[in-house]
């Protein structure tokens, strides 16, 4: 089911939208030091998240009884979301800028919009067991990712930028990812999916809005879940023989 560029479906249902500006110049230095200079901001997310699965916990219980997350968690964990999410497109190669130190930040090429709102208590009841079809495929592509990782990190390091088709199978990995991540911290009631992009239709807000992936993209999405599950069976091989 195709959504519009605003991020509402077709069943008026608002799905966290991920906009991204186009793929630009990036500085060869920052890009072969890039796993060096996220450290910071890993540290940073990790003690967020620790906060954040907290929050989650007693937003839970006040989701099933109020049918809404209280204003003070949507707060918090869309904050925590965008911050984790502008770290992970500067660690996953789409931007140049260094994530800010910051809550809100002023201007920065990544942005996440999500609009917390009613909730299904029965689906919040169950929210860690819906989601977790969800979670295997948002697994399995990031894990393909990781494993082209060295690979695309070359690339983008030979050519200065991420080439078109590239950068839309990331981002397209990036979003739904932070969908899930929106979906298990309650800040929507759509179920992720269009791991493949968008519809066509509406106006362009951005790179990334609409996400249409280009044959490329979605060949490179192919790979990115034939590699995943390679990885994931080869790890669970490893652990049992180990």
């Amino acid at each position: 089911m195709a959504e519009t560029t605003a991020g509402a479906a077709p069943g008026g249902e608002w799905r966290p939208t991920l906009d991204i500006d186009g793929p630009s110049e990036q500085s060869r230095v920052t890009v072969l030091f890039r796993a060096i200079l996220l450290i910071p901001q890993v540290i940073v997310v990790v003690v967020l998240g620790i906060v954040a699965d907290i929050v989650v916990i007693i937003g839970w219980f006040a989701a099933l009884a109020l049918g809404r997350l209280p204003d003070w968690a949507a707060g918090f964990l869309t904050g925590y979301l965008a911050w984790s999410v502008r770290v992970g497109a500067y660690g996953y190669l789409l931007v140049e800028q260094y994530p800010p130190f910051a809550w809100t930040p002023d201007a920065y090429p990544v942005r996440v919009e999500v609009r917390p709102g009613s909730l299904n208590r029965l689906a919040v009841l169950f929210r860690i067991i819906l989601i977790i079809p969800a979670a295997i495929v948002s697994n399995v592509v990031a894990t393909g990712w990781v494993v082209a990782g060295f690979v695309i990190w070359l690339i983008v390091l030979i050519q200065g930028r991420m080439p078109p088709g590239l950068f839309e199978a990331t981002a397209a990995v990036e979003r739904y990812m932070m969908r899930v991540q929106a979906y298990g911290m309650l800040l929507t009631s759509a179920y992720p999916k269009d791991l493949f992009g968008d519809g066509e239709g509406g106006p362009r807000v951005s790179a990334t809005r609409p996400l249409t992936l280009s044959g490329t993209a979605r060949n490179l999405m192919v790979l990115f879940i034939v590699l995943g599950v390679l990885g994931i069976v080869l790890q669970a091989i490893a652990r049992a023989s180990g």
